[in-house]
């Protein structure tokens, strides 16, 4: 049986690596090098092209356990991830250009994969080949139409990327450096603190800024544009993005009234994006109205937020939880196109598919962990028939069943949940 990966994006690299792993030779198509997205800038892989965060890190958080477990299964991304984090407080958050580039070279010098620039315009679907589709939420064109036809229509969202500034473009002598609650370091993250009448003037311009867009779209909710909540209400950006909780500041003394946060998007510490950001604004708005934040008045921005269509299969329709299609078992997708929403849930999907090509390469049963683990509660979420208005999910204790009886304590309830979920995927990998 042969083995072929479209796209090497974070889901197809992770499932090349555990296919390559199992001793097997794998052929990785890529378009880059002739051909990039519109929200792609370079031609590395696993490039990540929103935020730098990888959320967060603690074991007893939905984020931190979901990449322990794709740990205990062998990711290529976690510990590459970890390699060459910058500080962000609780979170674990990249370089992005060497955590890509390390990817790239890792998959590139594997004596077992093979790298062929392509731009692929249709699956051509063979009995004696295994196929797995990771070509992302930007999927169009030829290759699109080619998959509608095999598996029907797609869903639609739109997703939404944050601006980023030159450190030394920032005021700090109205900004900070600090972490929620003093977690983390001091220069984890730079505060821009507001006081009530900033920020109202500062609300009544976004929500009146023009957008690049002028018709309106269906958003996923974690990626609001800040302009879009900024419509739902006055006060929401202040909980939401803007939230001030866990900070003071050292020029006032007090919590600021609303607070924009900037985190590390290099190893340097030389740029910072704006925390919670993501904007469909045109780039001159951006500019006039995200100046007006304290300590940004002269900000070089070094990208301007961008807005994207991001398309994803009905998978509850679709596919089995072992992510193959249920009309053809040879055809596995993986990613952001099954409906798994985040760079870990992506990258995750991609080792549940590799493990499980390997094993129907192998004659054996799929691979789905228990659902009470993070990776297996997102196979089953995406698997779900009986979820009607279907969209896009990332790792949440939400989606785990709940411990009984309920512990009351919210701290000690994750860490009850991320605890058993470890314990179960131990079980679950005994057929491996």
């Amino acid at each position: 049986m042969k083995f072929k990966v479209i796209g090497a994006g974070l889901a197809g690299v992770e499932a090349a690596w555990q296919i390559a792993n199992a001793g097997y030779p794998v052929e990785l198509y890529e378009m880059k090098g002739i051909k990039r997205s519109p929200a792609h800038k370079t031609d590395l892989f696993a490039e990540l092209v929103c935020s730098n965060s990888l959320k967060a890190s603690r074991i007893d958080s939905a984020a931190g356990l979901l990449k322990e477990e794709m740990s205990m299964l062998g990711s290529l991304t976690v510990p590459v991830a970890r390699s060459c984090s910058v500080p962000a407080g609780g979170a674990l958050a990249v370089d992005r250009d060497v955590f890509s580039k390390e990817i790239t070279k890792k998959i590139k010098s594997h004596k077992n994969i093979t790298v062929i620039n392509k731009v692929v315009d249709s699956l051509e679907l063979e009995d004696d080949t295994i196929t797995i589709v990771a070509t992302g939420p930007l999927t169009d064109g030829a290759l699109a139409e080619n998959i509608k036809s095999i598996v029907g229509e797609y869903l639609s969202f739109y997703d939404a990327a944050a601006p980023i500034v030159t450190a030394d473009s920032i005021d700090m002598s109205k900004a900070f450096g600090a972490s929620r609650y003093g977690r983390g370091g001091d220069d984890d993250y730079i505060n821009c603190p507001f006081n009530k009448a900033e920020y109202e003037a500062f609300i009544n311009e976004l929500v009146n800024a023009q957008g690049a867009v002028v018709h309106d779209f269906d958003v996923y909710e974690g990626c609001m544009p800040i302009e879009k909540l900024a419509k739902r209400g006055v006060d929401a950006p202040r909980f939401g993005p803007m939230k001030p909780v866990g900070l003071v500041d050292p020029n006032t003394n007090h919590r600021p009234w609303a607070c924009v946060q900037l985190r590390r998007e290099n190893s340097k510490g030389t740029m910072f994006n704006l925390v919670g950001f993501q904007t469909n604004l045109k780039f001159g708005e951006q500019k006039r109205v995200f100046s007006m934040i304290p300590g940004l008045e002269n900000a070089q921005f070094v990208r301007y937020g961008v807005m994207h269509r991001n398309s994803f299969l009905d998978s509850p329709r679709l596919l089995n939880s072992s992510f193959s299609l249920r009309a053809n078992n040879r055809l596995f997708f993986a990613g952001q196109i099954t409906g798994v929403e985040g760079y870990m849930e992506s990258a995750g999907s991609g080792i549940i598919v590799g493990i499980n090509a390997v094993r129907l390469a192998q004659g054996k049963s799929p691979f789905v962990p228990n659902n009470d683990t993070m990776l297996g509660a997102l196979c089953e979420y995406i698997s779900d028939e009986s979820v009607t208005n279907f969209q896009p999910m990332g790792a949440n204790f939400g989606v785990l069943p709940p411990i009984e009886p309920k512990i009351r304590d919210k701290k000690e309830r994750y860490a009850a949940l991320s605890s058993r979920a470890i314990e179960s995927l131990k079980l679950s990998m005994e057929i491996l």
